[in-house]
């Protein structure tokens, strides 16, 4: 029995230490030692009995290889955050391991010196440690059996710091060679970083965002070079941090200006750590790092029923010859309500899609799933047909925004009497639609027509919305597809969107190769960060605009009605 239980503590400590540590440096050829530096996670540091003296020089912890069955022949080198005087980021290393051995990488552990030392930038030294970890994790690419450009880093705050500085800066030598492992390249083929810390000159000494990443003054930190060898990244950052997220928005648009295709994944009300471990695996996915994509699959023939509708109604939304600004060449706009039999939330989503203001269709592929998908899980669905094709002798989106503040007014005047919430609406777009969206989040203090009636006296302001590749945001593009591609710094956001005091959250997503920029959503995000309210934003490494007709399972294109899922779970509750 004892020798059982010797057994099993043993294998314990080989699942959470690895399998296998090598040192990074040979002896006495460190570059830069200084006393009191450690190379050890901080458990083992503050463990009885260290010695310090042992722990001088860093390493590679390698861990188990992958099961034959899933091996994709990849290695994923794992980094620790910790402000760079320690490395403690024990269960992130060990749930990394174990998720990602799962999926067939082959995992490594890299633990660099801490604390910062004495004399030289915070970084110098682990960035000197990693350069040299990345070649020998090239090094030994065929003895474990995955492709040497094949190398990605996932990492965390100052670890991600890090992983910055490994994906941008691997043509710049860190140290002096000191032997034929530095001939080998040290650059790295792809990144998933978790809340990268010191990014903007607000915070590169090593401290919190001391303007929280905001000012005209405050830029990239130019200990980031972003070479001919950067590469893909995937950003993912909480709304709260103090580590500011604005670092990550930076990073992306440089990546865009390079025309490296990356992912940023934003989260509202969330402070410093690391999320969206699933959304890194998508883009691993999606750039084809996990092996070949599966083929793609059409988003309508994934959702055909409308099982889950018990009540179906339709209604004009305007009193005959009453609405404003009437032409004959437009469309008639009307409403319909889709109300599952077992309601698990009393609040209303209104959809409705694209077509660049030239025509929508509320059965389309941009409504329907959706429709479907929330009335699955007990979601009452409001659909909206508005007026198209473009009026004539008026900005393209007048008679749509109002037919949206319309709709609005006449769900919440019906709410109740439907056992709903009249102070629960959201709003969900794509395209141009995403656009009227924005305005529908942003302008409802701005009437879009005059009273016609007493639905008319109820206020039109939302309590979410959801914005999937809205167009025409940025004035490279108000009435075309970007033509900059939204990466210029002069561009201005329209000016329908008012920003005004009843301005609501929002949820968007959009590809980052989308014709209609994706740095709209972008540059909303931000300002909306500037006001005091939390948004949320996910884009799609190599996807277009309509990224999810046909998606390949798996990726972000795929899932992406279960980050509506996830957003109004949070938001108003919704059961997932």
């Amino acid at each position: 029995m004892k020798k059982a239980l010797v057994l099993l503590f043993m294998f314990a400590s080989l699942q959470l230490w690895g399998w296998e540590r090598e040192p990074i440096w040979p002896k006495k050829k460190m570059p830069d030692a200084q006393p009191g530096l450690i190379a050890a996670m901080t458990s083992e540091a503050d463990a009885a009995g260290f010695k310090a003296d042992k722990h001088r020089i860093p390493y590679l912890e390698w861990f188990e290889a992958p099961a034959a069955e899933v091996d994709n022949d990849v290695c994923m080198i794992l980094i620790s955050g910790g402000g760079y005087d320690c490395t403690c980021d024990m269960r992130l290393i060990d749930l990394w391991h174990r998720e990602l051995t799962a999926l067939g990488f082959q995992c490594v552990n890299f633990v660099y010196r801490t604390p910062r030392p004495e004399g030289l930038p915070i970084y110098q030294i682990a960035w000197e440690d990693g350069q040299r970890a990345v070649r020998m994790v090239r090094s030994e690419a065929a003895k474990r059996g995955f492709d040497p450009e094949k190398i990605g880093v996932i990492s965390m705050s100052a670890g991600s710091h890090l992983g910055l500085l490994l994906a941008a800066n691997s043509q710049t030598p860190a140290y002096q060679p000191i032997d034929k492992l530095d001939q080998m390249p040290c650059h790295i083929n792809w990144g998933i970083l978790n809340a990268p810390a010191y990014v903007t000159t607000d915070s590169e000494a090593g401290t919190k965002a001391t303007r929280d990443g905001y000012g005209t003054d405050v830029t990239l930190s130019s200990a980031f070079l972003f070479d001919e060898k950067t590469c893909p990244l995937s950003l993912h950052h909480g709304g709260l941090d103090p580590y500011s997220p604005n670092g990550s928005t930076l990073v992306y648009k440089k990546l865009r200006k390079m025309g490296i295709p990356a992912e940023l994944h934003l989260y509202p009300n969330k402070k410093h750590g690391a999320y969206g471990l699933e959304r890194g695996v998508e883009f691993m996915r999606q750039m084809g790092f996990l092996g070949e994509l599966e083929p793609e699959v059409k988003l309508k023939d994934r959702f055909t029923s409308d099982a889950d509708r018990a009540v179906y109604a339709k209604e004009d939304l305007w009193p005959e010859g009453k609405m404003p600004c009437a032409q004959e060449h437009q469309c008639k706009p009307y409403i319909e309500w889709h109300i599952p039999a077992e309601l698990k939330t009393d609040a209303i989503q209104i959809i409705y899609s694209g077509g660049g203001y030239y025509n929508n269709n509320p059965d389309g592929m941009e409504v329907a799933p959706a429709r479907r998908y929330l009335n699955a899980k007990g979601m009452a669905v409001v659909t909206l047909k508005y007026r198209t094709p473009r009026p004539e002798g008026l900005a393209k989106h007048t008679t749509a925004w109002q037919d949206l503040q319309r709709a609005i007014r006449v769900v919440r005047s019906e709410a109740a009497s439907r056992g709903l919430n009249p102070d629960k609406i959201g709003i969900m777009g794509s395209s141009a639609g995403g656009h009227l969206t924005l305005m529908g989040v942003t302008s409802s203090r701005h009437s879009a027509y005059r009273k016609v009636d007493d639905i008319d006296k109820l206020p039109c302001n939302v309590q979410w919305g959801i914005a999937i590749y809205p167009a025409y945001v940025l004035s490279d593009g108000f009435d075309q597809h970007n033509t900059t591609k939204g990466n210029d710094d002069d561009l201005y956001m329209a000016p329908e969107f008012s920003f005004d005091l009843d301005t609501a959250p929002l949820l968007m997503i959009h590809g980052d190769a989308d014709k209609w920029s994706v740095m709209g959503s972008v540059r909303v995000w931000e300002r909306m960060r500037a006001m005091g309210i939390q948004c949320e934003l996910h884009t799609l490494a190599l996807r277009q605009h309509c990224f999810q007709r046909y998606a390949s399972p798996g990726t972000g294109s795929y899932t992406w009605l279960d980050r509506i899922g996830e957003y109004l779970e949070k938001t108003i509750g919704l059961k997932q």
